[in-house]
C-alpha cells in the first residue's frame, strides 16, 4: 500500500472533515484509507484541530464510544461575520437596487455561490450546538441559502411548497395570515418529506413581520414536530413589532431614505 506522510494525511483528513460536516468518521476508515495507525491518526486530528481553531475556521470534535470518531463543525469569527455583513450592506446599499415598489433586487446575492456560502456557515454556526434532522424552507430565493445550511449541518433539506402538487402525492395544507400584507394564504408539505416528532430550523432569505415563519410552526405541529430557530439574511425592521421573536439574522433593512438608497446595518438581533 501507498504511504503518506504526516503533511499529506493531514491535507486528506482536513478536506474529508470540511467536506462532511456534522458527521461523524471513525478513525478506522482514515487508517485505512491513509494506510497509516490509529495512533499516527490521532496525532495528525490534533493538528487539524488545533489550525483549525487558530484560524477560526472551524472545530473538530471527538465523539467517544464504539460508533464514535470525529467531525468537523462549521463556526466563524465574530470579527469575520461583522466584515461580511458590513461588505453584503455595501453592496445592497447600490441605488440601482430599487426597484418600483420599493424593493431591493436581491436575486443575483441569493444565487452567488461565495456569498451564500458565507452566510450559510454564519447561520449554520448560531445552530450548531442543536439536535436537528431538518433544515425548512419555503420555495422562494432563499432556498440556495436553506441548502447551504442545511449541507453546513449536515441534515436534510425541506422544502415547503406554496400549493400541492400531483408529484409530492398526499400533502398536509394550512392557511396562514401573511404579517406584512395580512392575506390570506396557503402552505403545503409531503406527508412522506418528514417524520413524525423532528426538529427543525426554518431558514429565508427575508423576515418582514414573521408571519411565513409562524405558518411554519403552525405546518411542523401537523407533523407533531418542532421548531427550534430561526435564521434569515435580511431582517426588516421597518415593522417594530413581529409575529415571531426567536430568530437570528445577518443585516437589518430599515427602509429607502429620501435620496433613494436602500437602508441596512449589520445585524444585532440575536435572541
Amino acid at each position: 500500500m501507498e504511504k503518506f506522510s504526516r503533511s499529506q494525511r493531514v491535507a486528506a483528513i482536513t478536506k474529508n472533515l470540511v467536506e462532511n460536516p456534522n458527521k461523524i468518521i471513525n478513525l478506522n476508515y482514515f487508517a485505512e484509507i491513509l494506510s497509516a495507525a490509529k495512533s499516527s491518526i490521532s496525532e495528525d486530528i490534533v493538528i487539524v484541530r488545533d489550525v483549525l481553531e487558530r484560524l477560526d475556521a472551524g472545530a473538530v470534535e471527538t465523539i467517544s464510544g464504539a460508533s464514535g470518531g470525529v467531525r468537523f463543525v462549521c463556526k466563524i469569527s465574530e470579527s469575520d461575520r461583522e466584515d461580511f455583513a458590513v461588505k453584503l450592506c455595501s453592496v445592497l446599499e447600490d441605488k440601482c437596487r430599487i426597484i418600483p415598489g420599493n424593493f431591493i433586487y436581491m436575486t443575483d446575492i441569493m444565487y452567488n455561490p461565495e456569498i451564500v456560502h458565507k452566510a450559510g456557515v454564519i447561520l449554520a454556526s448560531k445552530f450548531s450546538e442543536l439536535e436537528l434532522d431538518y433544515v425548512v424552507t419555503i420555495e422562494t430565493k432563499g432556498v440556495p441559502l436553506a441548502y447551504e445550511v442545511a449541507r453546513m449541518l449536515g441534515v436534510q433539506l425541506i422544502i415547503v411548497r406554496r400549493d400541492s402538487r400531483v408529484t409530492e402525492g398526499p400533502t398536509v395544507s394550512i392557511n396562514y395570515v401573511s404579517g406584512s400584507s395580512k392575506r390570506i394564504q396557503s402552505m403545503s408539505l409531503s406527508k412522506k418529506s418528514m417524520k413524525k416528532g423532528s426538529k427543525c430550523i426554518f431558514i429565508d432569505d427575508f423576515l418582514k413581520a414573521g408571519g411565513t415563519a409562524l405558518g411554519i410552526i403552525d405546518l411542523l405541529t401537523e407533523f407533531e414536530s418542532e421548531l427550534l430557530g430561526i435564521g434569515v439574511l435580511v431582517d426588516s425592521i421597518e415593522k417594530k413589532k413581529k409575529l415571531i421573536d426567536n430568530y437570528v439574522s445577518i443585516i437589518q433593512y430599515k427602509g429607502i431614505s429620501d435620496e433613494g438608497f436602500a437602508i441596512l446595518a449589520p445585524s444585532v438581533h440575536q435572541k
